[in-house]
C-alpha cells in the first residue's frame, strides 16, 4: 500500500556527523591525507594586524581553493555556494553544519592583498614540490618544459592599437592596479624586455596579456603558462606565466631552471623541449651550464631550391673554416689583422666565403651557388651548441626523451 506523505518534521535535537556522510572512496578523502597547511598561519603572521576583528582562517580559504580546483569550479561566488551546500566540501574545509562560509569578496581581497604580497601560493607550491622530492618522486635528472595558452579575461573592444598606446602619458599613481603591475614588469625578461615587437592591441583591463593568433583561429588576449616538469612521475617542479611570445617563453625557461637550482638544488642532466626552445642563444645557455639540450634545433638555413645547404658543408673547427663537398675551403678571414677590431670577434654572426676563382671553375657550381659568384655561409655565435643538439638528436637517448616529452603535453 502507499505509505504516508513525506513531510519534514522539525526536531528539537539532532545527532549528525559529517564524517559518517562522506564516502571512504571520495576524492577529497584521498587529497586530505596529503594536505598539510599547518604552517600557513605562522607564514602569514606579519601580514595581519594585531588589532581589529578576527579574520577568516587562511587555511579555510586555501582548502576552498583546492575544492574549486579539484572539481572545476572557476567562479568564487559559485564556490562559496557549493561549499555551503555540499557535505563533503564542508568536511574537507573543516566546517560544521552551523558554520558560515566565507563571502566570495574575501577571496578577491586576500588574493590581491596579503596572498600576493607574501607570495603564499608559490610558498605552498614549493612546499609541495619539496615534499615530492623527499618522497622520491622527483630526481631532477630529466626535466621537460612546454607552454600552454591561457586565455585572458580581456575584451578586444576595451583595448588600444599599438599606434595609440603611449606609456609615457600614464601616471602610475592614478592608474588602475593592472596598469601599475604592467608598468612595473616592462623590464622583466618574460615581458617587455623579452622582445622588441610591440603587440597589435593592448588591453586596458589586462595590459600584460598578449594579443595572439597562435591557435590559427580568431586572435585573443592570452598568457603562456610554462611548466617545468620532472619526467620520472610527471611532477611539476616550477611554473611561470609570461606573455605569449617565443622570446618570453625561452626567458621564462631560464628563470625556472635558475629557481629550481636555488630552491631545491636541482640541476638536470638534460632538458627536453620542442623546437620553439631550440634557438641558438637558448642552446648555448644550456650547454654553458652542462645541461644536455634534447631539443630540435630551430634552424632556417635550409633551402628548397635543390642547392646545397649549410648542413652539406663540413665544419673544420681547428682551422676555423668550412669544407665544401668538392673539398674547397670557405674561410672567414684570409690574412692576419694587426688591428684586433677588424679581425674575428667571436660574437654575432660570422660569414665564411670561398674564393671567386675557385667557385667559377668548380663543376658543382650549379648545385652550390648558381646565382652568385662565390658561395657564402653564415655561422651563428652559438653554432657549436647547435651542433651538440644535432648530435644528440641522432642518439637513442634522444628518442627516449621525445617519448618522455609527452608527459609535459598532458
Amino acid at each position: 500500500m502507499m505509505g504516508p506523505r513525506q513531510e519534514a518534521q522539525p526536531a528539537l535535537f539532532y545527532e549528525f556527523s559529517l564524517e559518517d556522510h562522506v564516502p571512504q572512496n571520495h576524492l577529497l578523502r584521498s587529497i586530505d591525507r596529503f594536505v598539510d597547511l599547518s604552517g600557513i598561519r605562522s607564514y602569514l603572521a606579519d601580514y595581519y594586524s594585531h588589532t581589529g576583528r578576527p579574520s577568516v582562517d587562511p587555511e579555510l580559504l586555501i582548502r576552498m581553493f583546492l575544492v574549486g580546483y579539484s572539481f572545476g569550479i572557476r567562479s568564487e561566488r559559485r564556490l562559496c555556494e557549493e561549499v555551503h551546500l555540499n557535505l563533503a566540501y564542508r568536511w574537507f574545509c573543516r566546517l560544521d553544519l552551523s558554520d558560515r562560509v566565507a563571502d566570495h569578496s574575501t577571496f578577491s581581497k586576500n588574493r590581491h592583498g596579503r596572498f600576493r604580497d607574501s607570495e603564499l601560493l608559490r610558498h605552498l607550491f614549493e612546499t609541495t614540490v619539496a615534499r615530492c622530492i623527499e618522497e622520491g618522486l622527483v630526481s631532477g635528472q630529466r626535466l621537460a618544459v612546454d607552454a600552454s595558452l591561457i586565455e585572458a579575461d580581456a575584451n578586444k573592444q576595451n583595448s588600444t592599437p599599438k599606434e595609440a598606446w603611449d606609456t609615457t602619458a600614464i601616471n602610475p599613481a592614478d592608474a588602475p592596479r593592472a596598469v601599475r603591475e604592467y608598468l612595473a614588469t616592462l623590464d622583466e625578461a618574460a615581458f617587455g624586455a623579452a622582445s622588441e615587437v610591440q603587440p597589435k592591441f593592448t588591453s586596458h583591463s589586462d595590459p600584460a596579456s598578449q594579443w595572439t593568433a597562435a591557435r590559427k583561429g580568431p586572435a585573443f588576449f592570452s598568457y603562456s603558462d610554462n611548466y617545468l616538469i620532472d619526467t620520472d612521475h610527471g611532477v611539476i617542479v616550477d611554473v611561470e606565466a609570461p606573455r605569449s611570445i617565443r622570446q618570453a617563453e625561452v626567458g621564462s625557461t631560464k628563470t625556472m631552471l635558475k629557481r629550481v637550482k636555488a630552491r631545491f638544488d636541482l640541476h638536470p642532466e638534460r632538458l627536453i623541449a620542442d623546437t620553439a626552445y631550440g634557438t641558438a642563444p637558448m642552446l648555448g645557455w644550456l650547454v654553458d651550464r652542462k645541461i644536455a639540450p634534447h631539443i630540435p634545433v630551430f634552424d632556417k638555413s635550409g633551402r628548397n631550391d635543390g642547392t646545397w645547404t649549410r648542413a652539406d658543408f663540413e665544419w673544420d673547427a681547428e682551422n676555423d673554416q668550412y669544407i665544401c663537398p668538392e673539398g674547397h675551403e670557405l674561410k672567414q678571414f684570409r690574412r692576419n689583422y694587426s688591428d684586433p677590431n677588424r679581425g674575428p670577434t667571436g660574437k654575432g654572426t660570422a660569414r665564411y666565403r670561398a674564393l671567386k676563382e675557385v667557385c667559377q671553375a668548380c663543376p658543382s657550381k650549379a648545385t652550390c651557388c648558381p646565382n652568385a659568384d662565390a658561395r657564402k655561409i653564415t655561422r651563428e655565435e652559438h653554432e657549436d651548441a647547435r651542433q651538440i643538439a644535432r648530435d644528440i638528436a641522432k642518439t637513442e637517448q634522444y628518442v627516449i626523451s621525445m617519448k618522455l616529452r609527452k608527459k609535459v603535453e598532458m
